[in-house]
C-alpha cells in the first residue's frame, strides 16, 4: 500500500518511526565497515587497508590456503633492512607504508602476446609499458633509504614465454620459485609473496608508487596487486598469465565484492564464470588480491621453466623444451647501476654512477649488450 501526504502535512508517526529506523540502520552499516567498504560505484571492499593480515611465517612444504607453498625452505636473509612503522605485530597498515621516491619512465618497454598452435606466446624486456617506476637504487636522500636500502638498478631483460593457451591442472599443485612465477598486462614480472628471507615482501619491503622493485639482476617486479595495471580495481578482468598458463584476474568477483582468501582455494584461485579470448567460460583462475599471498600460492597446472644464465644475464623463460630458438647467447651484462644510471637518457649522454664498492663513476651511456647502460670513460 502506498502512503500518500498532503503537501505542508507533518508526517504521521508511523513514517517517523520509519525513517528512524532506517537512520539507525545506515548508522549501524557504517559501524560495521569504518572504512567506507565502497572502493568505487559497485565494489564492495571487504579488507580493512589500515589492518592487512601480515604474512610473515605463512611458507608451508605443501599445498595450503592462505600460504606460499615454497620451492626454497631455507632463505638466505636479505629484502628491507629494517621494520617500518606501519607494520604493527600480525597486520600492517597499507596507507601509511612510504614509497620510493622517483618518475623514471621507460619508453623502451616492449611487450607482445599472440596465440597460435595452441600456445600463449609472450615477449617482451620486463620493463613497464604503462607507467614510470621509482629511482632505483634507493638513494640515501629518499626517506626509503632508512628502512630498505635497495641497491639495484632496474635493467632490460629478455623475456619468451610459451604457455598453454588451454591451460590444464595437473594432478597435483606444485610449489613456486623464488623470482617470476607470471607476468601481468604491463609487462612486468610477477614474483611470490616472499622476500629473500622469507618475510611477506609486501609489507616489508619498500616499492615505488607502482608497488614495484627490482632484484639484484636488475628484473623489475611486483609482490601483490599494484594500482599501476588495467583493470586491477575491475570487475572479474584479466589482468595476466601465470607460467602455468592459467589467467590472474583481478580482487573484484563479477558481482563487485572483494575476494579474500575465504573465497580461494589453497593455490590462491576458484573456478567460476570468466572471459577467456573473447569468451565467457567457466574454468580455473588465480586472483590477486591485498591479502596475502596476495597471487599465487601454488601451481594449479604444470609451470614452464626458468633459467638464469649469468648474474648479470637477461631473464629467459622457456618451455620444456628448451627454448624456442634455441639457445641463446650468454656474455656478461652491465650491472644495473650502469643501466639505472642512463635511465631517461638517450645514447651517448653523459652519466655518472656509484658502484657496489662505492666508487663514483663517471661515463657515457651506450647500448654494448642490447641494453642503454652507463660505460665508463676510459683514461
Amino acid at each position: 500500500m502506498t502512503t500518500r501526504v498532503r503537501p505542508g502535512a507533518k508526517p504521521r508517526r508511523r513514517d517517523v518511526g520509519f525513517a528512524f529506523a532506517f537512520l539507525l540502520a545506515t548508522i549501524a552499516a557504517a559501524w560495521a565497515c569504518p572504512n567506507d567498504c565502497r572502493a568505487a560505484e559497485g565494489r564492495l571492499d571487504v579488507l580493512d587497508p589500515r589492518a592487512l593480515p601480515l604474512g610473515d611465517g605463512k611458507v608451508s612444504s605443501e599445498p595450503k590456503r592462505g600460504y606460499v607453498y615454497s620451492c626454497t625452505a631455507r632463505f638466505r636473509g636479505g629484502g628491507a633492512q629494517h621494520t617500518g612503522d606501519w607494520i604493527h605485530g600480525s597486520t600492517w597498515d597499507a596507507t601509511r607504508k612510504i614509497v620510493v621516491q622517483g618518475e623514471v619512465a621507460w619508453p623502451d618497454a616492449t611487450l607482445s602476446m599472440t596465440t597460435a598452435n595452441g600456445e600463449r606466446r609472450i615477449r617482451g624486456n620486463g620493463l613497464p609499458t604503462n607507467h614510470a617506476t621509482g629511482n632505483f637504487p634507493v638513494r640515501p636522500s629518499d626517506p626509503a633509504y632508512a628502512i630498505d636500502r635497495n641497491p639495484n638498478g632496474i635493467a632490460p631483460q629478455q623475456i619468451a614465454l610459451s604457455l598453454p593457451a588451454a591451460p590444464v591442472p595437473a594432478s597435483v599443485p606444485e610449489c613456486v620459485p623464488m623470482g617470476m612465477i607470471g607476468i601481468l598486462s604491463s609487462g612486468v614480472a610477477l614474483f611470490n609473496a616472499l622476500d629473500a628471507g622469507g618475510r611477506d615482501a609486501a609489507a616489508h619491503e619498500v616499492q615505488d608508487h607502482c608497488n614495484g622493485h627490482p632484484q639484484r639482476a636488475g628484473q623489475y617486479h611486483y609482490h601483490g596487486p599494484t594500482p599501476c595495471v588495467s583493470g586491477v580495481a575491475a570487475n572479474n578482468a584479466l589482468i595476466g598469465y601465470a607460467l602455468d598458463g592459467f589467467g590472474i584476474y583481478s580482487m573484484y568477483d563479477e558481482n563487485g565484492r572483494e575476494l579474500t582468501n575465504a573465497d580461494l582455494d589453497e593455490c590462491h584461485g576458484r573456478v567460476s564464470r570468466i572471459p577467456w579470448d573473447g569468451r565467457e567460460v567457466v574454468m580455473y583462475h588465480y586472483v590477486l588480491t591485498r591479502e596475502y599471498p596476495y597471487s599465487i600460492g601454488c601451481f594449479r597446472g604444470k609451470p614452464v621453466k626458468v633459467r638464469m644464465q649469468a648474474e648479470f644475464a637477461p631473464l629467459e623463460q622457456v618451455g620444456p623444451g628448451g627454448p624456442p630458438n634455441g639457445p641463446r647467447g650468454g656474455g656478461r651484462q652491465p650491472p644495473p647501476e650502469a643501466v639505472a644510471a642512463c635511465a631517461g637518457l638517450s645514447s651517448g649522454s653523459a652519466c655518472r654512477f656509484t658502484s657496489p664498492h662505492g666508487n663514483s663513476i663517471a661515463g657515457t651511456c651506450r647500448t654494448p649488450a642490447g641494453a642503454l647502460a652507463c660505460v665508463p670513460d676510459r683514461r
